[in-house]
């Protein structure tokens, strides 16, 4: 039997879910073997088409909304596009990360189509925050010592993996990141944690609803493996909790498998 999405927040309108790490959004011709296609698994879920108002890169997991009319997909499209919405992401990455730093290099296209020297370069911003780190005593690389951070992440744009590009050129790459990060402590967290994939969640989103005239703000835990670690390097009090939150501070705390409407819809 198939697991279903954990479903997080649902009225008429439209659905936040917990996009699983190696979850598609769309089918691909690049990548068969993807697990789960989000479109078609949400559709089946539900009995009816669902609409991705934005997108999460396949090894990201986290809070992802998808609208339930063409209509309110325009909308939302409208918002992300106009950076109107909040997003935050947790990530483990390898060193000490800054205290607070803002990453704006400018990051040209990675598609795959062109060389990436013929692309333009298009303006980025990642905002930085360090929440707590770890020093543990292995030596994985030539320092005695292997230290990580986990790192509070804001991008104001939404560049192509641009979270990832924005750490790795400011030296915290993300453990699990194949491409932009460094093997030999990746392989350190899939032997040893049992870690193989990419760390890093969307953990918040924050929007106006269209339909219901009010800012929603939802947040979503961390899968599995990330909760375990977070709880062996002493970061436990950093693991978020799925939660919906309206603008006049009414909140409910809604369980993963929940298929909640809203009582206003």
């Amino acid at each position: 039997m198939t697991t279903p999405i954990p479903v997080i927040y649902r009225d008429d309108h439209l659905v936040i879910v917990h996009k699983p790490s190696g979850a598609l959004v769309h089918r691909s011709a690049l990548d068969r073997h993807a697990p789960i296609i989000m479109l078609q698994a949400l559709r089946n879920q539900l009995g009816q088409h669902v609409y991705p108002a934005h997108r999460l890169d396949r090894p990201t997991s986290g809070a992802m909304i998808f609208a339930l009319t063409p209509e309110m997909a325009t909308a939302l499209g409208h918002q992300f596009q106009d950076q109107k919405v909040q997003k935050h992401y947790l990530a483990i990455v390898r060193g000490i990360g800054p205290e607070q730093a803002t990453y704006d290099w400018a990051l040209r296209e990675e598609d795959g189509k062109r060389p990436k020297a013929e692309m333009p370069a298009m303006e980025a911003e990642t905002h930085v925050r360090r929440l707590d780190s770890v020093e543990l005593p292995v030596a994985i690389d030539r320092y005695p010592t292997s230290r990580y951070s986990l790192m509070s992440v804001t991008p104001t744009t939404g560049r192509r993996h641009q979270i990832r590009r924005h750490l790795s050129r400011g030296g915290y790459p993300i453990i699990g990141d194949a491409r932009h990060g460094k093997g030999i402590h990746n392989r350190f967290f899939r032997d040893n944690f049992d870690a193989g994939r990419l760390l890093l969640a969307a953990v918040m989103l924050e929007f106006y609803h269209p339909a219901h005239e009010q800012t929603l703000r939802v947040s979503a835990a961390v899968e599995e493996d990330m909760t375990a670690l977070m709880h062996r390097f002493g970061w436990a009090g950093h693991c978020p909790v799925n939660q919906v939150q309206w603008q006049d501070n009414t909140q409910s705390n809604v369980p993963d498998t929940s298929d909640r409407r809203d009582a206003a819809s």
